[in-house]
């Protein structure tokens, strides 16, 4: 066994992790991989697929995301228009169903593309969604590994950010306490600590103080709705879809 065997979790089917050296570790091991990016990205794909949108992920906001978006025939989600598509779950209440949106992100869109190039099966978690991904997750056969993706300080490293490890717990609580590892507990716990306020909790944290400064509350308030959806985002052939 390498070094980082006893990283993996081994002996139990739920399993939680950080973007970066976390999803390395755990995609190639888990039948199913969830991604949690609460401010904001996984609550924009939920919004997006609930109204029959498909989400193209990408890493980052350049002309190579210009160019996927002309390739696959979407729409480019960079928040130039600010009557178009954007990484505001507010802005994707907007779209319809067909609609191709490219959604650039350095956090969740990242963690996505990670887990997929693995070869995991991928699926989108938030606040808004988390019981049908739960119970999604629950009926997948084998290990699940749920992936809270942060955020990034100014020099790259992880922010580890409330908001996702909250989101995360509230996916993990749907399975069994004695399938989930002690990592997995741990983001139960948090999350059934702030269950009952999820909206102070969020508006309050530093992920959702920043958003606020930035005028963007509301997109902090649709994000704390939680089981406000029972869309199920997966990834199939590039792109974040309604499951079937």
């Amino acid at each position: 066994m390498g070094d980082d065997a006893v990283f993996e979790q081994v002996g139990w089917r739920a399993r939680f992790g950080w973007a970066g050296n976390d999803v390395a570790l755990l995609a190639p091991l888990s039948d199913l991989v969830v991604v949690v990016d609460v401010l904001r990205f996984t609550t924009a794909v939920t919004v997006a697929v609930e109204r029959g949108a498909r989400v193209y992920p990408f890493r980052y906001r350049d002309d190579r995301a210009g160019e996927l978006a002309a390739r696959v025939g979407a729409v480019l989600a960079d928040g130039s228009d600010p009557r178009g598509p954007s990484l505001s779950p507010v802005a994707m209440q907007r779209l319809g169903p067909g609609d191709r949106i490219v959604l650039p992100s350095p956090n969740g869109a990242t963690v996505t593309l990670a887990a997929a190039e693995d070869g995991a099966n991928v699926m989108a978690a938030s606040l808004r969604n988390a019981s049908a991904a739960g119970a999604r997750a629950v009926a997948t056969a084998g290990v699940v590994s749920v992936i809270a993706s942060g955020e990034r300080w100014p020099d790259g490293s992880l922010r580890p950010c409330l908001e996702d490890l909250l989101g995360a717990g509230a996916v993990l609580a749907a399975f069994p306490a004695g399938e989930r590892s002690p990592e997995a507990n741990a983001a139960v716990a948090a999350f059934e600590a702030a269950r009952g306020d999820l909206g102070t909790v969020l508006v309050a944290c530093g992920s959702g103080r920043e958003l606020v400064d930035r005028s963007l509350r509301d997109d902090v308030v649709m994000a704390a709705a939680l089981d406000a959806s029972s869309a199920l985002p997966v990834w199939r052939d590039g792109a974040y879809a309604a499951a079937d």
